[in-house]
């Protein structure tokens, strides 16, 4: 496709360098075009396998790229470290930084948060999975729970602070519960030889009446089946109705004594944008056009987990193969529109869905057939790897997860400096 050069190079700002917006540069760094990509972290996260930081599995660094190292390689799209403070749509300008920055067309790609559905006490004592800081602040409370168990004389206390809750019955509820049992049943164990190992406890909990609603019942009750013989506790039909410093408590009564509440339960679209005049729809996410252009508004195009698009009756899922198909979608309109044609709908393309349940084990659902076992945790590790930006972080990640799979060790069982440190909650 070719768009004809003027005297006015068409300014296209994108908010968010995550999976929607660096796609969407990637695609309109091929035209003659002026790009510029704004984010609040000047590092692009590969979320998929942000859980293995928690888990000890690889390195922070491992999962991050520059995004300067990135657009630098782009033609005409440049970076800028910041955060979005306000969007005046009417006037085609925003303000990040202090600066106020114009532009022709305008992509918002901020992504998600975590939805505690109103749960009390949830976004106070429960840990996200959403950000870097989550990761490693998670690891490190885990690790400090172990610290503390091995100097606790009470055992009922001793109980609490090794009894580990994770909300949420989807892919990453499920990698995180399998990747943490198999830390504690393996390093952790060899780490602390003073404690009694039966005391531990991996606790998964789901309001629903099922895990992975999303795959097909016979890789479902796979999972569930693998896990249960990880030693993960399996609770369905398990609703949250409270979150305390030292415990769950659930809708039918019962409680959970625990120091660690892991929230995977739900995502939200990004806060920020209930300023922006753009229309919302559940869960905070904008309702967009077929073509992912917001209502009103022919020069704006949402993506990604902030973007509410419905395909067969059903809203697309905020997982990052919808945002990079969604990011490229909306360059190419873009281009479309520069070129003085109609930019057309956005037709999302499902390459299939996989999750990987410990050693060897995983469930994946790919062009119209079921993997379990050996095969689909292959299947999930080739394609993580591949999909991860940089050479070097997939030789490092790839001799973490040799060094944990040959040795049964995790190298980075670290506790390192952060606002959590290992004093009891509360």
């Amino acid at each position: 496709m070719q768009i004809k050069a003027s005297k006015h190079r068409p300014r296209i700002v994108i908010v968010g360098a995550g999976f929607g917006g660096l796609w969407a540069a990637r695609r309109l760094a091929r035209f003659p075009v002026d790009v510029i990509l704004i984010d609040k972290n000047n590092y692009h996260t590969f979320f998929p396998i942000l859980y293995q930081i928690a888990a000890a599995e690889v390195e922070p660094e491992e999962i991050v790229y520059p995004v300067r190292s990135i657009v630098r390689k782009l033609p005409g799209v440049r970076f800028i470290m910041a955060e979005v403070e306000q969007v005046n749509l009417a006037g085609r300008s925003l303000k990040a930084g202090g600066i106020e920055i114009p532009y022709d067309y305008l992509v918002l790609a901020i992504g998600s948060v975590s939805n505690f559905f109103g749960v009390p006490g949830a976004e106070e004592y429960a840990f996200p999975l959403k950000t870097m800081e989550d990761g490693i602040s998670l690891r490190n409370h885990i690790l400090c729970c172990f610290e503390r168990a091995f100097m606790e004389p009470d055992a009922a206390r001793r109980r609490q602070e090794l009894t580990f809750t994770i909300v949420g019955g989807g892919p990453t509820g499920l990698e995180f519960a399998g990747a943490l049992s198999e830390l504690i049943r393996g390093p952790l164990k060899k780490d602390y030889p003073g404690i009694d190992f039966s005391e531990a406890r991996v606790v998964l909990v789901e309001a629903k009446d099922s895990i992975l609603p999303e795959l097909p019942e016979q890789l479902r009750t796979y999972a569930l089946e693998r896990l249960r013989r990880m030693g993960v506790e399996v609770r369905l039909g398990a609703a949250v109705s409270r979150v305390s410093a030292a415990a769950v408590d659930f809708s039918d009564g019962s409680v959970i004594r625990t120091e660690t509440v892991v929230w995977t339960s739900g995502v939200r679209a990004d806060p920020a944008i209930r300023s922006w005049g753009l229309p919302q729809a559940a869960g905070g996410r904008v309702a967009v056009l077929p073509t992912l252009q917001s209502p009103g508004h022919p020069n704006v195009y949402v993506v990604g987990d902030l973007a509410y698009c419905e395909q067969n009756g059903r809203a697309l899922p905020m997982i990052a193969p919808v945002a990079i198909q969604q990011g490229e979608a909306a360059a190419k309109n873009i281009a479309e529109q520069i070129a003085g044609r109609d930019p057309a709908p956005f037709l999302y393309r499902e390459r299939g869905i996989m999750v990987t349940i410990g050693r060897n084990g995983g469930a994946a659902f790919l062009f119209g057939r079921p993997f379990t076992g050996f095969p689909a945790w292959l299947i999930w590790l080739f394609v993580h790897i591949t999909n991860l930006i940089g050479f070097r972080n997939r030789l490092f990640v790839l001799i973490d997860w040799a060094w944990d799979y040959f040795f049964f060790e995790r190298a980075v069982r670290l506790i390192l400096p952060s606002e959590r440190n290992c004093d009891p909650p509360g």
